[in-house]
């Protein structure tokens, strides 16, 4: 365990059989019913994509304003592309208003628009372009550090259905095209003190299924709200991602598992740092339905509680 956030090792529980396995699935459900958060070891993803999508990201954020901004998203809503400086405040996804956050970052969504997906706002939303900055070798970095991230999600989905007791599988037809995203974020130096209520990144959930994070190492600031109602910070461990689960996962259990609140803090005198973020999120179409076969909550779309979510946060 790391400031109370336990550590789970997915490569472990694939290797398992048994009642070992059934442990290690009880120990996830465990973890996911208390904070919602995990130090995830034995991910499988190799180092070198990991290398290489941090030194695209990097390069990209040390480039001056002028040249970020050739990329940037053409008008307000538009989901990829770079967010500059005080451009979204995500405390606002929760009804609170607070001064934008001190962050920059690159976002782009899913790589292929599958056939079939005929809602407008699909094409409108989570397929609209990515939009490429013209560094070295970002395209092809980004890329398959994307799709590394999709099959990890993959892979840790059929970990949560073993927990839910579920066949492993359970998730897949939900899984086929699911509309995820990838945000690389630059928290830049702050010299001075931030305004009343300001932060790095506001408090807030998540609004997916899962979330992988990949954190700065070293870096400090991310914080957790604990059962107790008290603010933890979250301590990357060498070779882990931090997984939390999302307001829709915690839909679809019906509560079981918990969407926990989280913030990254502000305060003057912090040096920079970077992070990349994966949202993995259902098939546009896909029905989220509570498990449990309560009406806990009623039938919503993937795609378009997500596009409600997202435009909820435009500063």
């Amino acid at each position: 365990m790391s400031d109370g956030i336990r550590v789970w090792d997915l490569e472990a529980f694939r290797a398992a059989t048994g009642e070992e396995r059934a442990a290690r699935a009880r120990d996830l459900d465990d973890i996911l019913r208390t904070t919602g958060f995990l130090t995830l070891a034995g991910h499988g993803v190799p180092q070198d994509a990991i290398d290489d999508v941090r030194a695209a990201t990097a390069a990209f954020f040390a480039q001056p304003p002028e040249a970020k901004a050739q990329v940037a998203a053409p008008y307000k809503g538009y989901p990829y592309g770079w967010l500059g400086p005080l451009a979204e405040a995500l405390a606002a996804s929760r009804g609170e208003a607070t001064p934008p956050d001190l962050k920059e970052s690159f976002n782009g969504g899913p790589l292929e628009v599958p056939g079939g997906v005929d809602d407008p706002d699909a094409h409108a939303f989570c397929y609209q372009p990515t939009l490429w900055p013209d560094v070295p070798g970002f395209r092809a970095a980004w890329e398959r550090y994307y799709r590394e991230m999709e099959a990890l999600a993959a892979r840790v989905m059929g970990a949560c259905a073993a927990a839910l007791g579920l066949p492993e599988d359970h998730f897949e037809p939900s899984l086929r095209h699911p509309v995820s995203a990838l945000r690389a974020l630059n928290y830049p130096a702050t010299d001075a003190d931030p305004e009343a209520g300001q932060q790095r990144a506001g408090a807030h959930t998540d609004y997916g299924t899962l979330t992988i994070l990949l954190p700065q190492a070293g870096s400090r600031g991310l914080e957790i709200r604990t059962p107790a109602g008290e603010w933890a910070e979250v301590t990357p461990q060498p070779g882990c991602f931090v997984v939390n689960i999302g307001d829709l996962m915690a839909r679809w259990t019906a509560d079981r598992w918990v969407s926990t609140l989280h913030r990254v803090v502000a305060h003057a005198g912090q040096p920079g740092r970077q992070s990349l973020a994966f949202f993995h999120q259902p098939d546009w179409e896909a029905e989220i339905v509570p498990l449990d076969g309560s009406d806990a909550y009623p039938p919503v779309r993937s795609g378009p509680y997500l596009m409600g979510k997202f435009r909820a946060t435009g500063a």
